[in-house]
């Protein structure tokens, strides 16, 4: 597309067949064309995030109809239709511990600190096998600048899992 517009876009609602089949027929309606998306059932709750990339001239129409679907609360963000930067540095982090409230907040300001990305965040909470406990699990990608001292994250988030209860792993991707 030569005059084109990215459009950043958020669904909710109620979990039910055809909910993305709903967001896709709209988008090619309108000559979109979807590029990338994350989608969830959490609680009961559809939930999603797409990147569609559309004719500037359709735009508008789009927001709308999204705006219309009687099944989904759609929020829409224009954005800049240009790759992101490339990143230099790669790594997967997986948390895994005794579930208790502040372990996202204590880990995400450590990598806040570091200026490490999050890029991608899963998270879920399991039974122990042998006590019933609940545990917490986490798994991000992660993502920053070659000036990152990765040792120096794993220190830094190695220094909390104590207090937290947690075990940490943070491994470098190298075939980004």
């Amino acid at each position: 597309m030569t005059d084109a517009q990215d459009i950043v876009l958020t669904a909710i609602g109620s979990d039910r067949p055809g909910l993305v089949q709903a967001l896709a027929e709209t988008i090619s309606r309108h000559e979109g064309n979807w590029l990338e998306s994350s989608m969830a059932q959490l609680g009961g709750q559809f939930a999603g995030i797409v990147r569609v990339r559309i004719p500037s001239a359709q735009a508008a129409a789009l927001e709308s109809a999204l705006a219309g679907l009687d099944s989904l609360q759609v929020v829409t963000k224009r954005v800049a239709s240009t790759e992101a930067p490339a990143v230099q540095r790669s790594w997967l982090l997986e948390v895994v511990g005794h579930d208790r409230p502040g372990i996202v907040h204590e880990v995400s300001q450590v990598l806040a600190r570091h200026a490490v990305n999050v890029e991608a965040l899963d998270t879920y909470t399991s039974s122990a096998p042998m006590s019933a406990e609940t545990l917490f699990h986490a798994n991000a990608r992660l993502s920053g600048g070659a000036g990152i001292d990765p040792a120096a994250v794993k220190a830094a988030l190695e220094g909390i899992s104590t207090e937290l209860m947690v075990e940490i792993a943070l491994d470098e991707v190298t075939d980004r």
